[in-house]
C-alpha cells in the first residue's frame, strides 16, 4: 500500500534530517520533490498544488526556519497538512436512531461493491449489528447469486427477488424485511454500469427516494487512480453520496486515488478494502493513513486488529498458563492461528514503525505459518504438551507427516525452547532487578 508514495518521501526527507540548517531555497527544493512524487502517484494536479503551496506558507515560517531541527519541523507539517488533505477526522457512518440503518451502495461496474457489501455486513455482525443484504443487482449475471454466496459464508440473511422485478421496489421491500425482522442494519447492493448514463442516474434516484438511505457510499477501485476520482466527481454531481469506500487499496502503489478523492469530491474516505478476505475491511481515520504513507507506521490500527484477533478469555487463560511457566506448542499454535487473522504480515509489519522501512524489499512468506502449523499438527497431543518428550526419531515422525524435514523440526523447537526461556525470564523479572538475562547472546 502506497509503497512507491512512501520510498519517494523517505529519500525527499532523509536529505531534510541530513542538513543542520536550512534555507528558503532548501524548502524549495523539496517541495519540488514531492510535488513530482504527488504526481507521478497519480494525484489531481490541483490537489497536489493547493497541497504544496499550505505546506510551503507554513514550512517557509520563521518558527521552522530558526527551529532546532528544522528538517523535522518540515515533516511535521507536511504530515500536518497530510492529514487535512485526507479528510482531517475519521468520519464513521451515521447510524440510525430507529433502526435498521440503511446503507445504499453505488458505483461503476467491477468496482467490486458486491464484495464490499459483504465485507461491511461481516463487520456490523461482529459488532452484534445484525445485519441484511439485499440483491438489487438484477442486470449483472450471476450478481445475485454471487451475494447469496458471500451471505451464507458469514452467515448473514440475503433479501432477493425472482428475475424481472424492478431493483427499485427490491430495495424498497428490502428495508421493510429488514424492518419486519429486526434487522440493525440493512445493505443494498445496486447495480453498477460501465459508464454514467440518464437511465442509470436515475434508477440510483428513485432508490434514494423510496428507500431514504441513511448513507450512500461510492465504491471506486483505488487501481484505477485519476479515473476512480472522476467518475467519483461526476457521480457526486448527480447523486450526493456521504462518502467513498475504497476496495483494492493494498494493491494499489501509488495511492493517487485516496489522496485526491476526498478534496474533489467534499465527501469523507469511509472505509478501505485491504485485502481479498471477507475481513479486509477497515475504516478510514487521517491520520493513521499519513503516517503510513510517510513510513511512520500505525500501531492503532495494529492494536485494534490484535483486539480483534485475540479472544480476551483465551488471552486471560495463556497468560494463567505463563504465570505457570506453562507455555506449549498448543498455546504457540493458537497465537499464530490468531496471528493469522489479523492479516498479511507485510501489511502488520508495516504499521510498526520502522520494520517496514526494515524489510523494504524482502518477501515475507505468510506460508511459513502453514510449515509451522503442520509440524505442530503432526505431533500427538502429548508432544505438545511436553515438548521435552521430542527425541530424534519423535522428530523424523512428525517431519514425514508435516511434510517438511528434521531440520525444520529441530529449527522450531530450537525457536520454541528459546522462546520458553525467554517468557520464563519475562515472568520472573521485578521492577527491583537490574538486568534481565536474555535467552541469547547479547
Amino acid at each position: 500500500m502506497f509503497d512507491r508514495l512512501s520510498e519517494r518521501f523517505e529519500e525527499v526527507f532523509r536529505k531534510l534530517r541530513g542538513q543542520g540548517r536550512l534555507t528558503e531555497k532548501d524548502i524549495d527544493e523539496a517541495l519540488r520533490q514531492i510535488r513530482r512524487t504527488l504526481l507521478e502517484a497519480d494525484v489531481n494536479f490541483k490537489v497536489a498544488k493547493d497541497f504544496l503551496q499550505r505546506v510551503k506558507e507554513r514550512a517557509n515560517g520563521q518558527n521552522v526556519l530558526k527551529s532546532l531541527t528544522p528538517g523535522q519541523q518540515v515533516i511535521k507539517v507536511v504530515y500536518e497538512e497530510l492529514v487535512v488533505l485526507l479528510g482531517g477526522i475519521a468520519s464513521p457512518l451515521r447510524l440510525s436512531d430507529l433502526p435498521p440503518t440503511v446503507i445504499m451502495l453505488v458505483g461503476l461496474q467491477g468496482c467490486g461493491k458486491t464484495t464490499a457489501a459483504g465485507k461491511l455486513a461481516l463487520r456490523f455482525k461482529g459488532q452484534g449489528r445484525p445485519p441484511l443484504l439485499v440483491a438489487a443487482d438484477v442486470y449483472r449475471p450471476a450478481a445475485v447469486d454471487q451475494l447469496q454466496t458471500l451471505g451464507r459464508n458469514i452467515g448473514v440473511p440475503v433479501f432477493s427477488r425472482q428475475a424481472g422485478v424492478d431493483p427499485v421496489a427490491i430495495c424498497r421491500e428490502g428495508v421493510e424485511e429488514g424492518r419486519r425482522t429486526n434487522r440493525s442494519v440493512v445493505i443494498l447492493d445496486t447495480a453498477g454500469r460501465l459508464s454514467i448514463d440518464e437511465e442509470m442516474m436515475a434508477e440510483l434516484a428513485q432508490i434514494q427516494r423510496q428507500a431514504s438511505p441513511h448513507e450512500i457510499l461510492f465504491v471506486a477501485n483505488a487501481m484505477l487512480g485519476q479515473d476512480a476520482v472522476e467518475t467519483a466527481s461526476r457521480f457526486y454531481e448527480r447523486l450526493s453520496f456521504t462518502g467513498c469506500l475504497l476496495t483494492m487499496l493494498d494493491s494499489d502503489a501509488r495511492g493517487g486515488a485516496a489522496l485526491s478523492i476526498r478534496q474533489v469530491t467534499g465527501q469523507p474516505i469511509k472505509f478501505i478494502g485491504t485485502g481479498e478476505k471477507l475481513d479486509g475491511l477497515e475504516a478510514f481515520h487521517p491520520d493513521r493513513m499519513a503516517s503510513r504513507i510517510l513510513g511512520m507506521g500505525d500501531i492503532l490500527s495494529l492494536v485494534e486488529k490484535a483486539e480483534l484477533a485475540f479472544e480476551r478469555e483465551k488471552a486471560q487463560k495463556l497468560e494463567a498458563r505463563l504465570r505457570k511457566e506453562a507455555f506449549t506448542f498448543e498455546d504457540f499454535k493458537e497465537q499464530l492461528q490468531a496471528i493469522k487473522k489479523m492479516g498479511p504480515m507485510d501489511q502488520l509489519l508495516n504499521m510498526i514503525p520502522g520494520m517496514g522501512k526494515a524489510f523494504q524489499g524482502a518477501q515475507v512468506d505468510d506460508r511459513a505459518f502453514v510449515h509451522v502449523e503442520a509440524i505442530i499438527n503432526s505431533m500427538t497431543p502429548t508432544e505438545r504438551r511436553s515438548p521435552q518428550i521430542l527425541n530424534g526419531s519423535r522428530r523424523r515422525r512428525i517431519a514425514r507427516g508435516s511434510g517438511t524435514t528434521i531440520q525444520d523440526v529441530n529449527r522450531l523447537v530450537k525457536q520454541f525452547e528459546a522462546m520458553q526461556k525467554m517468557m520464563k525470564q519475562m515472568h520472573r523479572f521485578k521492577p527491583g532487578r537490574t538486568k534481565l538475562r536474555l535467552p541469547f547472546p547479547q
